[in-house]
């Protein structure tokens, strides 16, 4: 006879099973699906998943070909600008260069540091130029005539004083021009500073979310002085000359061909085109011309000596006086050949 089972076994046997057609994931499960590895707690840990996966649209944005020819271009005029600026032998090297959410960028900048926003000006949106506090006192030890010493400069947690600021804007100031040059052969463009700031929530330039290029520049000095200038550029601001960014790299002239230029210009002079001699107009009805018959005639209001009007391609290009040389009838021009376009009369 079977034992009946009595009201709390029926409660935990409820608890235990989950109701019809309802699907629970236990922890595990869910581990798996946020990509957390159980046995580690880094943020390492998280190699495949929901995080992996928003990782991956960062780490798989579409290659910029020509940043790369734009950027090494900078790194080459970079280095000789702050070898005239400082009088001293600096070395600047590219770093890295790679896709960042903005607001991932915020929250690694170490500080202190002083952050400059510039405005792209044809391309209307902004950028960010970081400097790491290494960089500004080697900056300020090399102008000042400070003590060369064979050890790193040791950062002090104080605000920047203003002539350390003044000196900071200086240096960005050929930063901005050496990148507005590196971008000349490419597309026009201008970078003006706008403003300057020490606390990284104060230079928000974009979404916290959106994707931003980070290029990673180190500047070497003498004397183990130097450190890193950061440069930031949400992909918003580069979407003006997307397209001329995916192209491979041409050249300087970047795909002109001086060659068939002249190629081109030397045939169009040699083009043969057809030019008419416009005696006179008239303006007649339909039914006038669908009455014509063999024999009729046409008056003009026009006399023998009355300018003739000269036409190419249905635009009046001059103007003269009819006449005769041998067997050939002639214009002979009263003005010379008008280059603009006439406007179309109404």
């Amino acid at each position: 006879m079977a034992e009946a089972e009595t009201p709390k076994d029926k409660t935990a046997a409820g608890a235990a099973q989950p109701a019809e057609g309802e699907r629970v994931l236990n922890q595990d499960e869910i581990d798996t699906l946020l990509g957390f590895d159980g046995k580690q707690e880094s943020k390492e840990a998280r190699t495949d998943g929901i995080f992996a996966i928003l990782d991956k649209s960062m780490t798989a944005y579409e290659k910029l070909p020509m940043l790369e020819v734009v950027f090494d271009r900078l790194v080459r005029q970079l280095s000789t600008s702050l070898r005239n600026f400082t009088s001293e032998n600096v070395d600047v090297s590219l770093d890295s260069m790679v896709s960042i959410r903005f607001d991932d960028y915020l929250n690694s900048i170490p500080l202190p540091a002083l952050l400059v926003v510039f405005r792209a000006v044809e391309w209307e949106n902004f950028g960010l130029v970081t400097v790491d506090s290494s960089q500004i006192y080697s900056m300020v030890d090399i102008l000042l005539g400070g003590r060369k010493a064979n050890r790193p400069v040791r950062v002090e947690g104080r605000p920047y004083t203003t002539i350390e600021q003044d000196i900071v804007k200086r240096m960005i100031d050929i930063v901005l021009a050496d990148m507005g040059s590196a971008f000349e052969p490419l597309s026009p463009a201008t970078f003006h500073f706008e403003r300057l700031e020490s606390n990284p929530r104060f230079a928000t330039i974009t979404r916290p979310g959106n994707p931003a290029l980070l290029v990673r520049f180190r500047v070497d000095m003498v004397e183990n002085h130097g450190g890193v200038i950061e440069v930031l550029l949400p992909h918003t601001t580069l979407e003006p000359i997307r397209d001329l960014l995916l192209q491979m790299f041409m050249g300087e002239n970047f795909g002109q061909d001086t060659v068939w230029e002249k190629h081109l210009g030397k045939e169009l002079r040699s083009t043969s085109v057809e030019v008419e001699a416009v005696l006179q107009e008239k303006t007649v009805t339909l039914k006038d011309v669908m009455s014509f018959k063999v024999g009729n005639t046409v008056l003009l209001d026009c006399a023998p000596d009355d300018d003739v009007i000269m036409r190419c391609g249905g635009i009046d290009i001059s103007s003269g006086t009819m006449g005769k040389v041998g067997d050939h009838i002639a214009v002979s021009l009263r003005e010379p050949i008008r280059r603009k376009m006439r406007e179309a009369q109404p």
